[in-house]
């Protein structure tokens, strides 16, 4: 029988999403509560579920998504140090307008999350993965021959719009594949898209943009999206429960002598109604849930600092250290190696802790058990931003910066994971709860480099960094702690918790 919900999804009765009186749907659910129990349990060792599939093809399809969710994050950051050239090319004098074509594609990637997350719980996750990846594409080209600044700035727009649909549901299908001891590592190399992308982007159109031109930045950038395209569209399955189950309904009714027995649960449900109590969901969780809050809020500060960071790069490695444009983009490698040596660490330390902690407590697992390593790698992120902010500000070995930035990197990965895993295992929606979080963080990292050109002006490097630092202790020391602690207890009270 292929009527039930996965465990995950909270029974219609207690929605906490939907207050509204019991429907006829909902009645005719409950009336057959037992069946779906057996369903159930028949569910969970059906070779169709996505977690009782194999080794490698759960780690094809990690990998592809993976790489869906690299390419925009790449995107991000790749014209960051053409930034002078573009500026020239259009005309632009303004310094604020010049930030903003690069992090105007952070704004609707705060936005599209809030579509693509609850579209891809009531169709599926893979083809609003596809069709993100395609329509970012076609945006792609149209950055490449923005004939305007204000054409420029759109086409980044809509590109950061459509690369947020792995984003938004790539978490979920972690999710959906692996079961709480086993994501770590598996999340770990999805989370490596947004932390490496930004990181690589640089690197790479750095010598682009300085040998070819930065058109051509685009234009690779459709080029990655058209290979990987052809990878995942042949080779890309559904991972996500309730869809598998819905087409397993709609055809075994086509085949079967009692149709009926086969019907999916809230088939009658209204499309528009679903849109609309899903759209909520991200809104709701971020601002009904404590806990979602404050680490989103801890995350999204980090990640600002983040973004504020490619802006800042060039003027620092160009005019004080005399970089040519090419050899600028190198300055992000330190990101980049302290982001890879905190995936390898972080998601060991993980792992470890995790299993330990839950074989303590008799086998079961909990969500606070991912807050050790969070706590762990807090006291990197201001050690790395003083130490940045300072060698910069007396103008030491360019080495000295890059090094801050490494310490940085580790702490910002060391802590990325388990916000991500923490969110994934506490909230019953967790491609809603990822969204809730990309939001917010993708709102910094919009808003940051519009400020960060004043600020420093105004502060100096090391002061500037020195209060960035600040917050961050503030927001991801005590925190953390607190939420190791009494997390389960505020959980238990909050209805939008598993």
């Amino acid at each position: 029988m292929i009527t039930s919900r996965p465990h995950s999804v909270p029974e219609p009765s207690v929605n906490p999403f939907y207050s509204s009186p019991p429907s006829q749907v909902s009645l005719q659910y409950l009336e057959r509560s037992s069946s779906q129990d057996i369903a159930s349990d028949e569910w969970a060792t059906d070779i169709a579920n996505p977690r009782n599939w194999s080794g490698g093809k759960k780690w094809a399809v990690t990998a592809i998504v993976s790489a869906y969710n690299f390419i925009s994050p790449l995107a991000s950051s790749m014209m960051a140090p053409a930034l002078p050239n573009i500026a020239e090319h259009y005309e632009i004098t303004n310094p604020t307008l010049v930030s903003m074509t690069l992090s105007v594609f952070l704004l609707s990637f705060a936005v599209g999350p809030l579509f693509f997350g609850p579209l891809s719980e009531i169709y599926g996750r893979t083809w609003v993965l596809h069709g993100g990846n395609l329509l970012f594409l076609a945006f792609s080209i149209g950055c490449a021959y923005s004939p305007t600044a204000n054409a420029l700035i759109a086409f980044r727009f809509l590109s950061g719009l459509a690369g947020s649909a792995p984003v938004a549901c790539g978490g979920g299908s972690i999710s959906d594949l692996f079961a709480e001891r086993d994501r770590a590592a598996a999340m770990s190399l999805f989370s490596l898209g947004p932390l490496i992308g930004p990181v690589v982007g640089p690197i790479a159109g750095g010598f682009i943009s300085q040998s070819i031109g930065f058109k051509w930045v685009f234009i690779i950038l459709a080029a990655l999206c058209g290979a990987f395209a052809c990878i995942g569209i042949p080779l890309l399955r559904e991972t996500y429960a309730p869809v598998i189950q819905r087409r397993m309904g709609k055809k075994s009714m086509k085949t079967s002598s009692d149709p009926e027995k086969f019907q999916v649960a809230h088939a009658n449900e209204a499309v528009g109604e679903k849109i609309w109590l899903n759209l909520s969901r991200a809104v709701i969780l971020l601002f009904g849930s404590f806990i979602c809050f404050i680490l989103s809020l801890y995350n999204s500060l980090m990640y600002g600092v983040y973004y504020l960071m490619f802006t800042t790069f060039p003027p620092l490695f160009l005019e004080t250290y005399h970089f040519s444009v090419g050899v600028s983009g190198l300055a992000y490698l330190g990101l980049g190696i302290g982001f890879f040596i905190a995936s390898g660490i972080g998601a060991y330390l993980g792992n470890i802790i995790y299993k330990r902690l839950s074989d303590k407590n008799g086998g079961v697992g909990k969500p606070e058990m991912r807050m050790p390593v969070l706590i762990l790698g807090s006291f990197f992120v201001p050690i790395g931003l003083f130490w940045y902010g300072w060698s910069a500000q007396a103008k030491l070995h360019w080495i000295m910066p890059i090094i801050g930035t490494a310490i940085f990197g580790f702490g910002f990965m060391t802590t990325f994971i388990p916000i991500q895993l923490y969110l994934v295992d506490a909230f019953t929606y967790a491609a809603s709860a990822l969204a809730a979080a990309s939001v917010l963080r993708s709102l910094f990292g919009f808003a940051f480099p519009l400020f960060g050109a004043q600020m420093f002006k105004a502060l100096g490097n090391g002061g500037g960094n020195s209060l960035l630092g600040g917050l961050t202790i503030v927001l991801g020391i005590p925190f953390p702690i607190w939420i190791y602690y009494y997390g389960e207890r505020i959980r238990a009270n909050n209805p939008l918790n598993r």
